[in-house]
């Protein structure tokens, strides 16, 4: 393709409302163009990467045995009212209304659309396992789309649906997807983690994301150095402290100390002259088994009131803490709730002498000597222990640090950023169950069939590629997925230039290589900026004085020195091939 016939609209600055690196990058290339909040065009250079991630992950998909479908976008709404989510997934579903009055809605997900199918087209288990897929444009009404294609209202994604006879295939459909996925992020170029992970509103077990490191991301995952062991630090533990506890001081009669002003842990550690590591950090939650606004003003009935304590010098991981507690929501009450339930201000809670649910965190549950509120304001307890001055439900409620003990036994964790790019996990029978999708067993009695969902957002993995792969001066596209392999820039438009760069494109194309020729009549340091920003892995540059030596000149994008490869004209698309295809793998 040659620049004077693309449309490739290039900018040295990106627009106001551009956020995040892959945000600012993908419009500055001229590769991406904001429609609305969460909505995108897609210009010749960025649908070119957006498909050549779709080939990749269908050619895994397609070779783990999976067949792919395409199923609608706009959906009746008695398929979700059918299991409840019509209601339940909230104002995220975007919803209208057909000319007759009836209920529609764009489709965020299709486990229901695909349950439906299984339980029309499946009868026996002899037509089991059975792994069905699509690629295909999903719809939610983010409330805050933000950061480009990373979180969007309309994006693409690739979700598969696997149907089994019983938990054991389910497994073994879920292994082959493990491996497909690791094929296609491979191959995709991207540095990445397999984690174990929440499964979140669609529900099910065995839970693992994909998770693209790099410090924008807006997930932290916990990955031992000793070990195998990876998280997302939604559900990552640490060693249990009780399996190897520290040396016990000697209790201390309790003692109750008049903290004036002091409701912070930094100003009471201060005060006291104590480590953080002392104190038990107790904090009101509310917890609801129902679904419920999150907001802690409201008037909200059957909610649960509980005091949780952590030690001082860690945070309460809600989603953790919402599993221990059999909750669908928890969140941090007010100063109005916290004084009604402690009698004191807020900073002044504490588990000695309250009256209701406490659930303590492993680690807190083993401090001697620790100091918390005395739930009156201004005062604060001291060498008090779990188990003698107050009980609590033990529970694994709080976030890993780095230098945690991994779970596992070796190795210390390690808390990095990423981004989701991928997640599989087993549903079972949440669906099937719900709507009747069975098989006819081998002893003539129907059974639900056990399925598994695994999911990849392809437009995602646009901006998450830029986000991993970038530097000041643009973007560095992994081969695999650049939108060509050799952008190649001739400087002057005289014909000798003119005519090497068509013989050199030729060629190149003759020989599988997609080749992006900036033929324009601009100036050098114009095309070498350009190149750097749209982030082709090789620029190849003919000029005059180096076709009057017999060259050309290679160099790879992101090799910040000077120094470049001359190549002889006669041997050049030999290898510049060479060196594609070494990339490709």
């Amino acid at each position: 393709m040659r620049f004077t016939q693309a449309l490739i609209r290039t900018s040295k600055e990106a627009p106001a409302d551009a956020s995040g690196v892959s945000h600012v990058l993908l419009t500055r290339a001229g590769m991406i163009r904001k429609v609305g909040a969460g909505i995108y065009d897609y210009l010749p250079l960025g649908l070119r990467v957006l498909r050549k991630i779709e080939a990749i992950v269908r050619a895994e998909m397609n070779a783990a045995g999976a067949l792919e479908v395409l199923l609608p976008a706009m959906l009746p709404a008695e398929y979700f009212q059918e299991t409840g989510r019509w209601s339940g997934f909230g104002d995220t579903l975007l919803r209208f209304k057909d000319r007759k009055g009836a209920d529609y809605h764009l489709g965020p997900t299709h486990e229901e659309i695909i349950t439906d199918l299984a339980r029309r087209e499946v009868k026996s288990y002899r037509e089991l396992p059975l792994n069905l897929y699509q690629v295909q444009t999903k719809f939610r009404d983010e409330a805050r789309p933000r950061a480009g294609l990373l979180r969007c209202r309309e994006f693409l994604m690739k979700d598969a649906y696997s149907f089994d006879v019983d938990e054991a295939g389910a497994k073994a459909s879920y292994e082959k997807m493990r491996v497909a996925y690791n094929r296609i992020f491979t191959r995709l170029g991207l540095d990445y983690r397999m984690v174990s992970a929440d499964s979140g509103a669609m529900g099910g077990s065995t839970s693992a994301e994909f998770q693209v490191l790099t410090q924008s991301g807006e997930d932290a995952i916990a990955v031992s150095d000793g070990s195998d062991y990876a998280a997302n630090l939604e559900v990552a533990s640490a060693a249990d402290p009780a399996l190897s506890p520290p040396a016990r001081e000697a209790p201390l009669p309790v003692e109750k100390v008049h903290t004036p002003g002091h409701g912070t842990i930094a100003d009471v550690a201060a005060f006291l002259q104590a480590p953080t590591s002392r104190f038990l950090k107790s904090l009101v939650y509310l917890a609801t088994r129902g679904a419920a606004s999150g907001r802690a003003d409201e008037q909200l009935g059957g909610v649960e009131t509980v005091l949780v304590v952590v030690r001082g010098d860690h945070e309460v991981n809600e989603i953790k803490l919402a599993r221990a507690l059999g909750a669908s929501e928890v969140f941090l009450a007010n100063e109005k709730a916290v004084e009604d339930a402690t009698g004191a201000r807020v900073g002044f809670a504490g588990p000695v002498g309250f009256v209701g649910k406490i659930i303590v965190d492993r680690d807190a549950a083993i401090v001697a000597r620790g100091i918390a509120g005395a739930n009156e304001t201004d005062y604060h307890t001291i060498n008090i222990e779990h188990g003698r001055d107050y009980q609590g439900e033990v529970a694994d409620v709080r976030s890993v640090v780095d230098g945690d003990a991994s779970p596992d036994g070796p190795g210390r964790l390690k808390v990095y950023r990423g981004i989701e790019a991928g997640h599989i996990f087993i549903l079972g029978t949440h669906y099937s169950a719900k709507m009747g999708a069975t098989y006819l067993g081998e002893d003539g009695v129907a059974h639900p069939m056990v399925m598994g969902c695994y999911g990849i957002g392809v437009s995602r993995l646009v901006a998450t590629a830029v986000e991993q792969h970038h530097d000041d001066d643009g973007i560095s596209w992994p081969t695999p997925i650049a939108p060509y392999h050799v952008h190649l820039v001739s400087l002057g438009t005289d014909e000798a230039v003119m005519s090497a760069g068509k013989t050199l494109e030729a060629e190149l194309v003759a020989k599988g290589i997609e080749v992006l020729w900036d033929d324009r009549d601009e100036r050098p340091g114009v095309k070498f900026k350009d190149a750097d920003l749209i982030g082709v892995p090789l620029r190849v540059t003919i000029g005059g004085k180096g076709l009057a030596s017999g060259i050309v000149e290679l160099k790879r994008r992101g090799d910040r020195s000077k120094a470049f490869d001359a190549l002889p004209v006669a041997t050049a698309a030999d290898e510049i091939t060479r060196r594609v295809r070494e990339a490709l793998g």
